[in-house]
């Protein structure tokens, strides 16, 4: 499901397995391998497997079926140096990712006659293997999908790609004329500071706040919370509420239909998913970072400060704010609501296993909520699924904390993107390449993304056979199509090494959550380790725009200064405020924002 990225440091203690496949008589098709000769194949098969392809499997599609034919005869054409080659590629594992694997890639050999082996595997082994080619030069895949969050690390190190020069230049004539890349709801993810695309979408899931749409709309329960609170029932839209529903169904409520009920689920383990679950944009909920889409400038939602386009620090003494009020805001609302609220399981628990919980029927709401878990939570049998295959839950915009300003990210969006590494000989990248755009074109992309719920472009989203399949949702289709969704974005281009610093927040969240230190001192060390990383990779070096530390001052001098990092508000918990559901959607279905 989610990525397990923070686990790339221990496994690169291992040996890379590199996967040899192909003809057993040459290693022509092993990665890394030479280019194999083009191989005859019979040409009107070709032709009959796309017309197959298309009649019973791509479709539905936003394209026409004589437009889709079109496109697979491009593909066809543009294949013809590179048939008879195994192409060997790896994602993690997910829904979308295995319909490719099993599906798209099987569609793409019959159509082009270029083989491909689609790897699934974990992401930290995703990162393990891409970490090892960079660092060994020995190509091991010919493409990865990994997380766009990388971006600032690929951009930086220059081991990676870019694809606008790759287009433009060596790769343009395998370069889909219809791959649209204007299209793609994600392009400013994987746009670096240099302006070029480094990486292509290739899915993407919200992180969103989650409620039980039916009790919420319980007149009784109703009437019960605007006696104690004095304002109505709703989808919250600060985190006063949030606590306030929280506090109101595990306290007041206690049970509903004969079940014990929460209001809040969470998890807690120290595990490497914890450290996602801070830099995931936690912070950027409870309002750390500057204004700015995608990412806050100077100061982003991980609290570190970039002169120019070069990191300068992330503590409040040299201008960043993973240490400053908002951050430790946002720690401390999350030990108290999960030590208060959720199931008393739930502080035991990694992602993986907290996250069916809300499917078992005792959850009102979670905050921090990924939609990719919409396609579990929909399946028939489910405690919060009625008869006719509707939800009962809804997914919403989340809430914001009490720091948080209009104009900054006000949560995270996970985007799976292509990524080609200069260390893979050039023919190998180019039939990689038509197969990455292959299962993203506007002939594959609309079914695979009913399949994964994993959507990628503006076109699919607003089709017409995405609104039929709206009401199965719970509000996924209208976040997607609301003018809202560009608050949620991925880890930017502030973080200058992804593997190097994710690690320490798990690390260093996790004592604040067993109690060994108080929220203040366990981001004063979150802030102190990440400066000592920036500060080593200053001294090493990076190809572009490295860290250049800002020297310690009085925190103060930061905190009264305009922007991030904001000093300490009096009152951190301002009245609870809430909107109807029914009201949120209509204005997301007008083009507003609320």
């Amino acid at each position: 499901m989610k990525r397990t990225l923070n686990l790339a440091l221990a496994l690169l203690a291992l040996s890379p397995t590199l996967i040899a496949c192909g003809n057993k008589k040459t290693d022509q098709n092993a990665p890394g391998g030479s280019t194999a000769p083009a191989t005859a194949v019979d040409e009107s098969a070709l032709v009959k497997a796309a017309e197959k392809w298309v009649d019973q499997e791509l479709k539905p599609s936003t394209l026409t079926r004589d437009k889709q034919l079109e496109e697979l005869k491009w593909f066809r054409e543009a294949a013809k140096p590179f048939r008879g080659m195994t192409i060997n590629v790896v994602s993690e594992t997910i829904d979308t990712h295995v319909y490719e694997s099993k599906t798209l890639a099987k569609a793409f050999e019959e159509i082009t006659g270029i083989k491909v082996k689609h790897d699934l595997i974990q992401e930290g082994d995703v990162i393990e293997k891409l970490q090892t080619q960079m660092q060994s030069g020995k190509s091991i895949y010919d493409m990865y999908v990994n997380d766009s969050d990388l971006i600032g690390t690929h951009y930086r190190y220059g081991h990676v790609v870019a694809l606008s020069d790759f287009m433009e230049g060596e790769g343009k004539d395998v370069t889909l004329p219809t791959l649209d890349i204007d299209d793609f709801i994600g392009k400013s993810f994987v746009t670096a500071p240099d302006g070029k695309l480094y990486q292509l979408p290739d899915q993407q899931f919200a992180n969103l706040y989650w409620f039980r749409h039916d009790w919420f709309s319980r007149p009784e329960l109703q009437k019960r919370f605007k006696e104690k609170y004095g304002y109505d029932l709703g989808v919250p839209v600060n985190w006063s509420a949030y606590e306030d529903i929280a506090e109101f169904f595990t306290n007041d409520v206690k049970e509903l239909d004969g079940v014990r009920v929460y209001g809040h689920m969470d998890y807690g383990k120290k595990d490497p998913s914890l450290g996602w679950r801070f830099t995931d944009a936690w912070l950027s909920m409870a309002g750390v970072g500057d204004k700015g889409i995608p990412n806050g400038k100077p100061v982003d939602e991980w609290g570190i400060r970039v002169e120019g386009c070069s990191p300068a620090g992330s503590s409040v003494a040299r201008g960043g704010e993973a240490n400053g009020p908002a951050a430790v805001y946002a720690l401390t609302k999350y030990i108290d609501w999960l030590k208060k609220y959720a199931p008393p399981e739930a502080s035991g628990m990694t992602f993986s296993e907290a996250g069916p919980v809300p499917g078992q029927g005792h959850i009102a709401q979670q905050i921090f909520w990924y939609t990719g878990f919409t396609a579990p939570l929909t399946k028939a049998g489910l405690k919060v699924v009625n008869e006719d295959g509707t939800p009962k839950w809804r997914m919403a915009p989340s809430p914001h904390g009490p720091y948080w300003e209009e104009g900054v990210k006000l949560g995270y969006q996970d985007t799976g993107a292509w990524t080609m590494l200069k260390s893979t000989p050039l023919e190998r990248r180019k039939a990689a390449w038509l197969y990455a755009q292959f299962v993203v074109s506007k002939t594959a992309s609309l079914k695979k993304f009913l399949v994964g719920l994993t959507p990628i472009r503006l076109s699919d989203i607003t089709s017409e056979p995405v609104t039929k399949e709206a009401p199965k949702l719970g509000g996924l289709v209208e976040f997607y199509r609301s003018p809202a969704r560009v608050a949620w974005t991925p880890t930017g281009t502030n973080v200058p090494d992804y593997p190097k610093l994710a690690q320490l927040w798990w690390q260093n969240v996790s004592l604040a959550v067993t109690g060994e230190k108080t929220p203040q001192e366990a981001m004063d060390k979150l802030a102190a380790d990440m400066d000592d990383v920036l500060a080593r990779l200053e001294r090493a070096g990076m190809t572009n725009c490295p860290p250049k530390m800002n020297a310690p001052k009085d925190p103060k001098e930061w905190l009264d200064a305009p922007g991030a990092p904001r000093p300490k508000l009096e009152n951190e918990k301002p009245k609870g405020e809430t909107v109807p559901y029914e009201q949120l959607v209509s204005a997301w279905r007008e083009g507003r924002v609320k």
